[in-house]
């Protein structure tokens, strides 16, 4: 355990000596780690940094000033039991971000890889972030919330606890989220509703447009058709059986807790 040799700490900062740096971790002033932390190479930890309990960093990744990582959930249940975040590589943390540790003994907060979480943003218990998040300033998630893999969550916006949003979508601003958002999709609102495909999304993640056209057939058996939800996945389940992308809508759609936003 400890810091690895090519390590660089401020001398202002206090890192735990159980806490284990590995090669090319630079670690700022006033910075605090504890002993539970483990921060993978090449890390860069800004100024007035807090990370605690049993976090876990990966390659690469950027932590600016003020954010706070891996504190208590803000949770009536939780009782103490030992828990942890977990983040991917890659990962930038902007200004005054704070992630809570999970609820549940053995449970996790899950951040991929390659995520931007900008300022002020919140990421609460036992959220699930794939890779290629990107949350926009303050944007906030309550608690159990999985967000599938290129989602973009716009400034301000709420997403109720154990919602989802699905890959690819895009939330904008100021939105309030309280039901699944379906993949693919752009959604807006107090309530959130869908408003159409994120083509733009799509097209720079270099869908084909056989893909969008597919995704846009079922988009408009699902919402502009006048069908009930279960007949348009019936639909969708055996026109578009081979299609990939269709299937994990349907996956999605039959998964919900919430119910889907329509």
């Amino acid at each position: 355990m400890g810091r690895a040799p090519m390590s660089k700490i401020h001398p202002t900062a206090i890192v735990d000596s159980k806490a284990e740096l590995a090669d090319g971790v630079e670690v700022g002033p006033w910075t605090w780690i504890g002993p539970g932390v483990r921060l993978g190479p090449h890390c860069w930890i800004g100024p007035r940094v807090l990370i605690d309990g049993e976090t876990r960093l990966g390659r690469g990744c950027r932590i600016s000033g003020g954010a706070v990582i891996g504190t208590e959930p803000q949770d009536l249940k939780y009782r103490g039991e030992l828990t942890r975040v977990q983040i991917g590589d890659d990962v930038v943390i902007r200004e005054y971000v704070t992630i809570n540790r999970a609820c549940g003994e053995g449970q996790a907060t899950v951040l991929g890889s390659r995520l931007l979480v900008m300022a002020y943003a919140h990421v609460a218990h036992n959220c699930e972030l794939e890779d290629e998040v990107v949350m926009a300033n303050a944007a906030t998630l309550g608690g159990h919330i999985h967000i599938e893999r290129g989602a973009i969550i716009g400034g301000l916006v709420a997403i109720h606890q154990f919602a989802r949003v699905g890959r690819y979508a895009i939330i904008r601003g100021g939105s309030a989220v309280g039901q699944d958002v379906l993949p693919f999709t752009t959604a807006a609102g107090f309530p959130c509703s869908p408003r159409g495909l994120n083509l733009v999304g799509l097209k720079r993640h270099q869908f084909s447009p056989d893909r969008i056209a597919a995704i846009r057939q079922a988009y408009k058996l699902i919402f502009r058709c006048g069908l009930k939800l279960d007949d348009a996945v019936g639909r969708l389940k055996t026109e578009f059986a081979e299609n990939e992308d269709i299937q994990h809508l349907v996956r999605f759609i039959q998964n919900s807790q919430r119910g889907l936003a329509r």
